[in-house]
């Protein structure tokens, strides 16, 4: 795997760097100039041959990465920073072994050694922090267990991972993480989805519910039959899908590489210029070939290499954890421009089902409760919406239903039966209409709302109102985009009525009701044409056309359901508070990408004309070695930057990012 090869990696730059460091010791110590400073004399015969010979080591174990890593460069046509550190390193290596065997001037040994060195612990740390950037995909990685318990007939046995079937039925104990993705035949427990979908309220499931792979099962024990396992599964979707987004270029990158390559130009049409001009003002060809270095080991634009690649990573890893998948890279950095956002309406910014909102008795000594558990009796078998909602109300405040007798539709109108020796009907206006029957006042409330009516014996009894609700974390949601001056609007197929209501109640900019999918196309360009930057956000299969039209498409899929096409992000739960985050987290992750950008590249232009030597009339010169130390500070800068993107992510939890 990938981890592996750069584990290696990081290795073999630790202990380059230490056999360096170890060797620059004694070579600093038999450096002519710095025992200039120390104001002492080491010298024995051959001294310098032993410099030598200790510097040949540093320059070819040491800088081995760079020089196999210019030849690389070369081949591929990009000239990038492995050429710049090479060039330098190895015109400061021949230049000072020349010096030794007769050319006149000065070796500079020691710069060579502490550049190798700090270029080495540059490079290790710069890994260290990509290392961490795909950790978090690791971390996704092992979320899966080893190990299965499957049931076979009486007996359970522990089974590899790898050896699960579609179809096997596996034990999930307490406190387990689900080893395949299945649907629950037996048991009911609460599962922490969090890591999967973002989600921090642990989801309950009983029979037939799906569950994901790598979830946590809370209390209770479940027996699953596996549906997908290995390539197939949610998760493997999910960690496949944070690969390719972190693979793909996004424009940023592509700007940083061109960035680096112009650099290298830059500073090797610098370099050499900066040796003919001290030539011609008359300098030693030393003098001369040490600014020339100098230039080029400060221009290696490392710092711009590693500006956008972490970033990316970084985010990319951070948003899956928070239930955000980047399929486009380039979309998300496009989130901060986004000026009008359209909804769908349905399980986005509403729950997408009928919930109870108010219910009454309209019979003296009759309570609301006992009311609603009469009428309960008769929508327990029934399949329509309204029924269920009903029932889930009931069910919710545990009140016990009883069963009915002589149970028939009223066609088109409601139902009816024989509860507890009542006669009950549940029906709908339409029913109070046929038969002549007022309607109580106050029955009919918001708009949205659709009111059933309870009989008993024939008098009317209560009603029940339900609606489908809006989500609570709809209207923070909302605020969020007004405080970035997103403009909201909703295209739902629901009727004028429920799409007033519900834009109403939110505070919408504005609302388009009994849409068909292939209208929201035009909706999409219709605000497009007004200059505006637009997201889509709907459930990825009837909504692909829009999601593809809009600059930016979010597909909104439950959990299970990763394989939106169309969308350039993905959100693993339909929670509006994400969609939020996503365009602050956006903005927040192209400031990081523009902060490193201007801070690599800013740095050049004042380490550059340094290095030349513009201040030497006033007696000050960079140094070779120097010049290393600020150019690994400047990566190590960009590495630390891009971390704080985590700091900034966990931070927003409670409301946007800060």
């Amino acid at each position: 795997m990938y981890h592996d090869h750069h584990r290696m990696m990081i290795a073999d730059f630790r202990k380059r760097f230490w056999v360096s460091l170890a060797l620059t010791l004694p070579i600093l110590a038999l450096s002519p100039m710095i025992q200039q400073w120390l104001g002492v004399e080491w010298q024995f015969a051959g001294d310098k041959y032993l410099l030598f010979a200790l510097s040949s080591i540093v320059y070819f174990f040491g800088g081995r990465p760079f020089i196999k890593g210019f030849f690389d460069e070369i081949k591929s046509r990009s000239p990038g920073m492995m050429t710049l550190i090479a060039m330098a390193i190895s015109v400061a290596y021949f230049y000072s072994a020349a010096t030794t065997f007769g050319l006149p001037g000065d070796s500079f040994y020691w710069e060579l050694a502490t550049l190798i060195v700090i270029m080495l612990l540059g490079h290790w740390i710069e890994m260290k922090s990509v290392l961490g950037a795909s950790r978090a995909l690791e971390l996704l990685v092992s979320m899966m267990p080893s190990e299965a318990h499957k049931v076979e007939g009486e007996k359970v046995i522990d089974v590899k991972l790898e050896e699960l079937l579609s179809g096997d039925i596996i034990l999930v104990k307490p406190g387990e993480k689900v080893p395949a993705d299945g649907i629950v035949i037996e048991g009911e427990s609460y599962l922490n989805e969090s890591m999967l979908t973002g989600e921090s309220k642990p989801v309950k499931k009983e029979g037939d519910d799906q569950v994901i792979g790598g979830s946590i099962n809370g209390n209770g024990s479940l027996k699953v039959k596996v549906e997908h396992t290995g390539k197939d599964s949610y998760l493997n979707k999910v960690i496949t899908m944070v690969q390719e987004a972190q693979k793909t270029k996004s424009r940023m990158q592509n700007l940083s590489d061109r960035a680096a390559k112009w650099l290298t130009y830059i500073a090797l049409s610098i370099g050499f210029g900066t040796l003919a001009l001290w030539l011609a003002l008359g300098k030693d060809f030393v003098f001369a070939l040490e600014r020339m270095v100098t230039v080029m080991v400060i221009t290696c634009p490392h710092a711009l290499g590693l500006a956008i690649p972490l970033v990316v990573a970084i985010s990319t890893a951070i948003s899956a954890q928070k239930g955000l998948l980047i399929r486009n890279r380039t979309a998300f950095e496009e989130a901060r421009k986004i000026s009008a956002l359209v909804f769908d309406k349905t399980g986005t910014l509403t729950k997408g089902e009928f919930g109870v909102t108010r219910y009454e008795s309209l019979q003296k000594g009759l309570d609301k409760n006992e009311m609603l558990r009469l009428a309960g009796a008769l929508e327990q078998s029934s399949e329509h919406p309204i029924a269920v909602g009903i029932v889930q109300k009931i069910k919710e405040m545990e009140i016990s239903i009883p069963s009915p007798e002589g149970f028939e539709a009223i066609t088109g109108k409601g139902v009816q039966a024989d509860v507890e020796g009542k006669n009950v009907k549940v029906v709908s206006p339409g029913y109070l209409k046929d038969e002549k029957i007022a309607v109580p006042e106050g029955a009919f409330g918001s708009a949205a709302e659709t009111v059933v009516f309870v009989l008993i014996d024939g008098q009317m009894a209560g009603y029940i109102a339900l609606a489908d609700e809006v989500r609570s974390e709809s209207s923070g949601a909302i605020q969020t985009f007004r405080d970035n001056n997103i403009k909201v609007y909703m295209a739902t197929g629901d009727n004028e009525v429920v799409g007033k209501a519900v834009s109403e109640e939110l505070g919408l900019d504005g609302y388009y009701a009994e849409v068909l999918p292939h209208q929201k196309v035009e909706i999409v360009k219709g605000l497009q044409s007004k200059g505006e930057f637009v997201a889509m956000t709907g459930d990825g299969v009837n909504d692909a056309p829009a999601l593809a039209q809009a600059d930016v498409g979010i597909a909104v899929g439950s959990g299970t359901d990763v394989a939106a096409e169309t969308a350039d992000i993905i959100l693993v739960n339909s929670n509006p508070r994400d969609i939020a985050n996503l365009i602050l987290f956006g903005k927040a992750t192209y400031q990081k990408m523009i902060q490193n950008l201007a801070w690599a590249t800013g740095y050049n232009v004042i380490a550059i004309p340094l290095a030349v030597g513009i201040l030497y009339p006033f007696g000050f010169v960079l140094s070779p070695a120097v010049g290393a130390v600020f150019m690994s500070l400047s990566t190590v800068i960009v590495a630390i930057n891009a971390q704080l993107l985590k700091r900034k992510m966990s931070g927003s939890e409670g409301g946007g990012v800060n």
